[in-house]
């Protein structure tokens, strides 16, 4: 329970963690550029390679913050300075990424070759 010093602090916030509503701005989006791309390994029982990224999110062309991001889907083309949109939702089991990168905008291309969850991976409906 909080104590009334504490309410009246406003340090409890339910909705959204701070430090996420600071990076995006209260925007569902931002565009960021990329720095480094990485493979990490995800935390136990989990065992794989996943590919992330390091980004720039700007704001206005200025320097916002510079956050980890996860590459979603399989396969992809990102380079060093490539544009790409960062949203919200974390990775599970790797410690430290918070972001996700959007497919289908900007440098980061769609997944080929799918056919389920195309929403997720940015692919147009092929009839």
């Amino acid at each position: 329970m909080a104590t009334l010093t504490q309410l009246l602090n406003k340090h409890r916030c339910d909705k959204f963690r701070p430090s996420r509503r600071k990076i995006l701005c209260g925007n569902p989006q931002r565009r960021g550029g990329v720095l480094v791309i990485r493979e990490r390994t995800p935390r136990k029982p989990n065992s794989a390679r996943r590919d992330t990224a390091r980004v720039r999110v700007m704001r206005g062309g200025a320097d916002l913050h510079i956050v980890s991001a996860y590459i979603p889907g399989e396969g992809h083309t990102l380079s060093k300075h490539a544009n790409v949109l960062v949203r919200g939702g974390r990775a599970k089991d790797l410690p430290g990424v918070q972001y996700k990168l959007v497919r289908g905008k900007f440098d980061l291309g769609e997944v080929r070759n799918r056919r389920s969850s195309r929403s997720k991976y940015g692919v147009k409906l092929v009839r």
